[in-house]
């Protein structure tokens, strides 16, 4: 099976609006390899060139006077496509980071490089929204969700937030969560124990349900679709 990169990405700003001229100041990314953290992140603070809105200093703390000394965008844009390469990014309203970066490739005069082009996109709060509809999406809303620990999460920060992005993305599309390659599922923060594994159905007065057609092939898509993604297939096939 060919080996499946992703990079849960995740950035800070000085503002809302890339239009009204606010940068990128800070980029965080976890690899996942086969839905394996893999312990290789980029993380980097930059120089935006311009105040940062206090509104947004109160969300991750960043002020102009703290990153007066960090490098450029342009400083690291080698390195950030590099690191990259066409991995499919996975990110918590995709449109709002995506859109950052891909007008700092353009003010560096490298327009060629957009990663909305370049690189396939999954947006988890699309998927949030489509599995948990009418209910908050947040980030911190699916940690507490799915039983992410973001009891560290005072500030917002991009590395620390593609952390919890990476187990809550993992949580949502098949119950697997951190860290490394070679480390077993459910050995982290977010699903502590032995795996899953079959449930004892005695005593239980289980009650049956008639649902509709189209509802069975839409659980049957979603299964298939957690067999491509998981090395061992949907959990529930596996323990019917």
């Amino acid at each position: 099976m060919a080996e499946l990169r992703q990079i849960v990405l995740d950035t800070e700003t000085t503002g809302l609006d890339w239009a009204h001229g606010h940068r990128v100041i800070e980029i965080g990314c976890v690899e996942l390899i086969n839905r394996r953290r893999t312990g290789n992140t980029y993380h980097v603070y930059l120089n935006p060139e311009r105040d940062i809105d206090e509104g947004a200093v109160e969300v991750h703390g960043l002020t102009t006077e703290r990153l007066a000394n960090e490098p450029l965008f342009k400083a690291v844009a080698n390195d950030l496509l590099h690191y990259l390469g066409d991995a499919e990014l996975v990110i918590h309203n995709a449109p709002f980071d995506v859109g950052f970066l891909d007008n700092e490739f353009r003010i560096i005069g490298r327009d060629e490089h957009q990663l909305s082009k370049d690189n396939p996109v999954l947006d988890t709060l699309v998927l949030a929204r489509q599995m948990n509809p009418g209910q908050r999406n947040s980030l911190d809303a699916l940690c507490k969700r799915y039983g992410v620990d973001n009891s560290s999460r005072n500030l917002h920060g991009a590395l620390l937030d593609a952390e919890l992005l990476a187990d809550v993305y993992l949580m949502m599309t098949g119950g697997q969560t951190r860290l490394s390659l070679g480390e077993q599922a459910g050995g982290g923060a977010a699903g502590r124990g032995s795996g899953p594994g079959l449930i004892d159905r005695e005593g239980l007065n289980l009650v049956a349900l008639d649902v509709p057609a189209e509802d069975v092939a839409a659980h049957e898509q979603q299964l298939d679709l957690l067999d491509e993604k998981c090395d061992e297939g949907a959990v529930w096939r596996r323990s019917g």
